[in-house]
Order: C-alpha cells, then structure tokens, then sequence
C-alpha cells in the first residue's frame, strides 16, 4: 500500500507540495466541478514539477485521447533560461493549462485542412497527473483535452466529459425529489474489466499478420484448442503470474485500482478487473493500463494481444464496461436493497434507464462499431449486435407487477442450503446472471458486454451518459412540477408503470445467442446493426444529431467528423488485412507449399520408377496443386478488392463494399491457406501455428 499511487499527483501529493488555501482550492474544482481558478495555476504547475523532477522526471507533455483511438503525447523538457542566460527547470501556469501540439496529422474528418496545424490541448484536473518512468528518463503526464484552433471537438476525453455531466446534473435532481437532503452530487462509476492473451514474443515477431494487423489472418485449428475449458479458471502458470504480479505492481505504482486476475476460456487468455471509480478517471486508467500491460508483458518477452479476435475458432476478447451511479454519500443508487419493490427510487432510476435503451439503444452498438469488434459481436463467447437489456427473474416480475397495477408479493431469496452444516449459508442475490446478454443488470451495477478490448471506453461511457440523462428528463417530465417536501412516491410509481409498458420490448430474459431471439427482435422493430458501416450510419440520422446537441455534447458537425474518422478507420484496417495476408500467401505461404510439392514429386516419381504404387502420394500431389491454385486465385481476388475499393470516394460506400466483398476475398484467401497448413510438412511451414501461439508462453 505504500507503493500505491506512488508515480501519481493525487491527493496526497498535493497536500505535501500544495499551500493549504490553494489545495482547497483545487480539490474544490476535483469534487465538486468547480471552475479552476486561473490564478492557483502557476503554484500548482510548481508544485507538480517539484514533486516530478525529485523523481527523476526531465520532462513533462500533455497526454490526450484523438479520436482515431488511445492516446496521444509530445514530450518538452523543463529546460529554460533565466534573464541572465543560465539553464534553468521551469514549468509554469500557462504550460500547465495549455499546450499546443500540432493537429494537422490528426484525423478531424474533414473539419480541418492538411495545412492548419493549431490545436490546442488544455489540463483536466479531475484526473491526475502521473509519472511515465523509463528505464532512463521520467515524464510528468498532463491529462488533457483535445480543441482545434477553432474550437471543434477533436478527442474522445471532451465529449465524456461534457455527457457524464449531463447525466449526473440530472440524477442529482431526482434524487432531490425522492428528499435527500445530504447528497452534494452524483457521480457515475466505471470499472472495465480488461481480457487479453499472451503470446511468446519470439513467436509473435514471426507473425507478420500479428504484427501489422494485431490478429491472425490465417492458421487452422489445432486438434487441442479450448474444447476441454481447462483453461477458464484453471491454475496460472508460474511465467504468466510473475508478469501478472509485475503488472499489478505497475498499475498500483499510478494508483491504478487492479483488483482480479485470472485465466479466461482460451488458452493464454486472461482477464485484470479493477474496482469501480468516477467514469473520467476510470477510462484513463483503463487507457493506462493497456500501456502498461504492452511494457510489461515485453520486459517478461511476452506480446499481448488487445485485438478482439486474434484467433480464429475461440474466444475472443471483450471489456466489460461495468456502471453504476453513486452519490456524494457512498450510497449507489442502482442498489435495490433487502426490498426493491418498497425501493421506489431505485426503480425510477431503473425505468429512466429502460427508457433510454428503449430509445437509443442502437447508439450503443455505435458506441462498440469497429473492425475488431465485428468478429466478435453475435459469436457464441459475445453479446448479439442487437441491444436488448437483463434484468433478472425477480426484477422483471417485479416491473410485471407494477405495470398490471399489483401489489403481490414476490419475495427475495436470502441464501443457499447447501446440505453442509460445517460449511456458512451462501448469500443468493436477486438475480442470476446472463453472459449473453449485452446490457445485464448484476446486483447493483449494469454491464455492459458489448465493448470490444482493444478499444477505449470513452465512447461506451459517453453513449451511457446520454442515455441516462434522457431517460432521466423523461423521468422528470412525467413526474411534472411538485411541491418541496412532497411525497412523490405514488407519482413515481405511475411514471414507472408507463415507461415498464412502453419499454417491455428491450427486455429480454432468455439466450441472447439464439437465432430465435434474432427473429423475435426484428419483430419488436430493435435495430440490428450487423456490421460497424450499417452501425456507423446511424451517427448520420437527424435524431442522434439531435440527441447529442440537446446535450451539448457533440454538434452536427464534430457528429459528421466522427462519423467519417471511424469509417476511414474501418477502412485502412480492412485494408491493411487484405494487403497482409495477399504477401503472406505469396512470400510465405506459396513458397513453402511449392517446397512441399516439389518434395512430393520427387518422391512421387522415385515410386514410380521402384513401381513401388505412388498412387497414394499421387493424390496428396494433386490436392496440393489444386491448393496452389486456389491461392493464386484469391490472391488475385484480394487484389482486385484493394484495387476497387480504392475507386470509392465516399467511405460510406467503400466501407460497405469492404464489410462484405472485401471480407469475403479475405476469408477465401484464408482458407486456402488454412489448407495449404494442414498439407505442408510442419518443418518447412513458415510461421508459428496456433498450437504454437496457444500453448507456448
């Protein structure tokens, strides 16, 4: 616990280096979202270079989330002179609240021209700042916020931001209404949970695929892959727990709150979950800690592997985005209690949600829309792309009952007999859970499954907060004007009976992985955005514009800007697969299979000369020229794809025609490769095979 926090500004830091007024000061703006008072800047900037360089730090950058994903970062060191000439350390107040690095490289989606280079950065002091510690140099990290010159939204931090304030705004203001009269504000809490595989790094450095495309593009099955599920759960190997032990210290040292770690289904997959903190900091930290994980697993010469699919034929990678709302007290206000039917708050804030999945719930599958995530959404290890929301056998009942107007008297069970009278009563919660579902309510919090790994929770979260702070207006304008200190229990239970009624077709208690349930949402009109285009098409439609400017998150056009900046994403990934596994299959794989079919030749012919019967190697002989040619052909194929795709000037439709004609070159050419595999003699194969990358750490 010493340790913990160690390479990071907080609170603890700031009291030690900070004045007593000005600590209050900024603590202030920290809490309770106060405006920071310009004149505190030039002391705290001080503070934090004294407290950066007495740990070695030389330089300091402002660190921010572009909207092409992760972050970003430009490193100026606390050089200066002083009047007289002579080198100094300096780090003002004015550096500290704003810097400016160039954002003519950074994709605005045509918001801005090549050749305007201004952008500005500016400090978010509600999430601190940190060391960066290399094995040589240390770096004080500013967390920030991306502007253009002009003002537009370049970043993925300021529309969470701005979201996440909307939804607290409005939780704090019907939580008044239920009388709470301590409360000082409501804050949403995160905690992502965070899968990811480890690979030997010496294999991974042979995979040009993995390389440059952060998933496999060809390999076929091993005969042992994650049929038995040994592996979920199971006993960590010795190497992978002493990098897991070296990552919980990491992320501890930046007072990142790791709390689990274990083995998941797929052999060398795993998963870190941390505990729950204010939805700003948790997204950084989740931001930091694939960083970190990417250091830490090469110092321990293990690659990690983010993508959402890096292999074929089992089980991908998600991030559980984990939410909930607390208030100023520590009291989180999607906790039932011992009685949720007496619990009335608890169920307007439950129907507000309902009502805001009911409305923009194809928002969410946008919010999770990428190249990666699409191999994963709708597969047997993930949530379908259609949002439906899990709420449990009892609360469901429970909402059933309010709706007919009942007052009947289901009742929560207490705990398990388990028939061992040595062994302590185990505690049942209320409902069970459902992995299939992608929006599940588990006790006190919502899951939401559909987050891909590789990806920043910036965006789920924002989607999140808009709609918690819809449906919390539609909450309010039913509730209607009432008198301070007023009752409003009988009020609330009316607005929860129309919104139950009118969401009832979000709610979905059942296998979301049944094609049944596919068939059965369509018929409730729920969108199913089976591909990231047709789910990046909605950001287009004058309702979400409409959504996001009520809000004041996003305006039309930073809406369209990301809309094109992730279709010109979904794109070049595309695109860089198909260019891959085309010089792949020519440089690796044809060589390797020409080898072998030469081999077979020679022995071919040298049984027909002993007429020893070649028949048997005669055959193997054909199907491997028959291979052959089908790599020529789809080798072809893909290059065909790359070529017309580059003929569509608009990304819409380009992207379209790569979610379908260039997928489908892609899998052609994969599969002939795949066969190609299962036929060459494994000593002359050219790459690590799965059974390889699965088994060996």
């Amino acid at each position: 616990m010493d340790r913990f926090g160690s390479l990071t500004f907080d609170k603890k830091a700031m009291a030690r280096y900070l004045s007593k007024s000005v600590y209050e000061k900024l603590l202030d703006t920290i809490e309770n979202s106060k405006r920071l008072d310009p004149e505190i800047a030039d002391e705290v900037a001080h503070a934090m270079k004294e407290w950066a360089i007495s740990m070695g730090a030389t330089h300091f950058c402002h660190w921010f989330q572009p909207v092409r994903g992760m972050t970003a970062e430009k490193h100026d060191s606390f050089l200066s002179f002083d009047r007289h000439g002579n080198p100094i350390q300096r780090f003002s107040g004015k550096q500290l609240i704003q810097s400016e690095p160039d954002a003519s490289s950074f994709p605005s989606g045509g918001m801005r021209s090549t050749f305007e280079a201004r952008g500005y950065t500016a400090w978010d002091p509600t999430s601190p700042a940190f060391l960066l510690k290399g094995a040589r140099a240390a770096t004080l990290v500013v967390p920030s916020v991306f502007l253009s010159w002009t003002g537009e939204v370049l970043d993925m931090k300021t529309p969470l931001l701005r979201a996440v304030a909307a939804a607290e705004e409005r939780a704090y203001r019907l939580l008044k209404l239920f009388g709470n009269r301590t409360a000082k504000s409501v804050r949403m809490t995160v905690g992502p949970e965070q899968e990811y595989f480890l690979v030997s790094k010496d294999l991974y450095q042979r995979r040009p695929d993995l390389i440059h495309a952060a998933r496999t593009l060809m390999g076929a099955l091993p005969a042992k892959h994650q049929q038995m599920e040994d592996h979920y759960f199971g006993s960590i190997k010795p190497k992978v727990l002493e990098f897991m032990a070296d990552l919980d210290a990491a992320l501890f040292e930046r007072g990142i709150p790791a709390k689990t770690r274990h083995n998941e289904v797929a052999p060398n997959q795993f998963e870190l979950a941390p505990l729950y903190e204010e939805a700003n900091l948790a997204v950084d930290h989740n931001l930091q800690t694939m960083e970190i994980m990417r250091k830490v697993a090469d110092e321990h010469s293990f690659a990690i592997l983010l993508h959402e699919k890096p292999f074929a034929g089992v089980n991908g990678s998600g991030k559980h985005l984990n939410w909930s709302l607390l208030d100023s007290d520590g009291n989180n206000l999607l906790e039932p209690g011992s009685a949720p039917k007496r619990n009335v708050q608890f169920l307007t804030f439950l129907a507000a949600i309902l009502a805001g999945v009911d409305r923009y719930g194809g928002l969410l599958r946008t919010a999770v829309a990428d190249a990666g995530n699409d191999h994963r959404l709708g597969a047997n290890e993930a949530p379908p792309s259609v949002m439906s929301v899990y709420l449990g056998e009892f609360l469901s009942g429970l909402l059933d009952e309010i709706e007919r107007g009942q007052t009947g008297s289901a009742k929560s069970r207490e705990a398990i007999d388990h028939g061992i009278k040595s062994l302590p009563l185990i505690a049942m919660d209320n409902a069970d859970r459902n992995r299939t579902s992608p929006i599940a309510f588990t006790g006190n919090k919502f899951e939401f499954r559909a987050v891909g790994s590789s990806q920043s929770c910036s965006e789920g979260a924002t989607v999140w907060a808009l709609l918690v702070a819809h449906g919390i207006d539609e909450v309010l304008g039913l509730l209607g004007h009432g008198k301070e200190g007023e009752d409003i229990t009988e009020r609330a239970l009316t607005a929860i009976r129309q919104i139950v009624k009118r969401t009832r077709r979000v709610r979905f208690e059942g296998n979301n992985y049944e094609d049944a349930w596919l068939a059965e949402a369509h018929k409730r009109g729920l969108p199913n955005a089976k591909n990231t285009p047709e789910a990046l098409e909605l950001l287009g439609t004058q309702e979400i514009i409409d959504l996001y400017e009520r809000y004041k998150v996003l305006a039309k056009d930073e809406l369209r800007a990301k809309q094109e900046i992730r279709l010109e994403t979904y794109i070049k990934i595309k695109e860089i697969e198909l260019r891959t596994l085309r010089e792949m299959a020519v440089t690796y794989v044809t060589p390797a299979l020409v080898r072998h079919i030469s081999d077979l030749g020679l022995a071919h012919k040298a049984l027909e000369a002993s007429k020893a019967g070649p028949e048997t190697l005669g055959a193997r002989l054909k199907e491997c020229s028959c291979t052959l040619d089908e790599i020529s052909r789809w080798t072809a194929t893909v290059a065909e794809a790359l070529e017309r795709s580059a003929g569509y000037k608009d990304f819409l439709k380009r992207a379209h025609y790569l979610s379908k004609d260039g997928i489908a070159a892609l899998e052609g050419l994969r599969a002939a490769c795949d066969t190609a595999e299962e036929a060459v003699e494994h000593r002359i194969w050219p790459v690590p095979k799965y059974r390889e990358l699965l088994y060996m750490v």
